[in-house]
């Protein structure tokens, strides 16, 4: 199949589940993965992807820099560096 035949094809079957807006869903979460295979930016994600990272990081241990400290020092501090 050439890319003008792939296209409709898939035009075709979503027209077909169009109505379902969970089949909808499923498709655009698996063409946003497929999408993002495509790019090589790492800092491309979805909003789950983002919201999952935010929550696991909250998670994590916490850190508090001191009055005056930069970030080089509080990292130095934490053994970071």
């Amino acid at each position: 199949m050439n890319a003008l035949q792939l296209n409709a094809e898939l035009y075709r079957n979503l027209a077909i589940i169009a109505e379902d807006e969970t089949m909808l869903d499923k498709v655009v979460k698996y063409v946003r993965k497929l999408a993002k295979q495509m790019t090589d930016d790492p800092t491309c994600m979805t909003k789950e992807e983002f919201f999952r990272r935010i929550d696991e990081a909250d998670k994590g241990p916490k850190y508090r820099m001191l009055p005056d400290e930069t970030l080089d020092e509080m990292l130095s501090r934490l053994g970071y560096v």
